[in-house]
């Protein structure tokens, strides 16, 4: 696994079309199943990596691992307009450890509906 994408959303359809997308377009290989997390956790998550206060939280969340490492995966991010909020995360980020040592606890994120 060589990062992790958080995907944040207003509702399960739309984190579940975001996680559609980074597959469809974006190309990228997911190293795991979607997981499911807490919103507030995912809004945490959030303001750790990017440093500034949430404008709005997250009703949904889900975190998967991606077998594209964190610049290959912005870069293709940048190109695609998924309908949820996504954060890469990677190993030079403190939630990242976090991340690799609890992802496997979480629960599925059913993909369909």
């Amino acid at each position: 696994m060589k990062s992790f994408a958080v995907i944040r959303g207003e509702d399960k359809n739309k984190v579940r079309i975001a996680l559609h997308d980074l597959q469809q377009y974006g190309s990228m290989k997911f190293s795991s199943c979607p997981k499911r997390i807490e919103p507030n956790y995912a809004d945490t998550i959030l303001v750790k990596v990017v440093g500034v206060p949430l404008r709005s939280n997250c009703k949904f969340a889900a975190l998967v691992g991606l077998e594209n490492n964190a610049g290959s995966a912005i870069n293709k991010l940048r190109k695609i307009h998924p309908p949820a909020h996504i954060v890469i995360i990677s190993p030079k980020h403190d939630a990242y450890e976090e991340l690799m040592d609890n992802s496997e606890i979480y629960p599925e994120f059913e993909i369909d509906n």
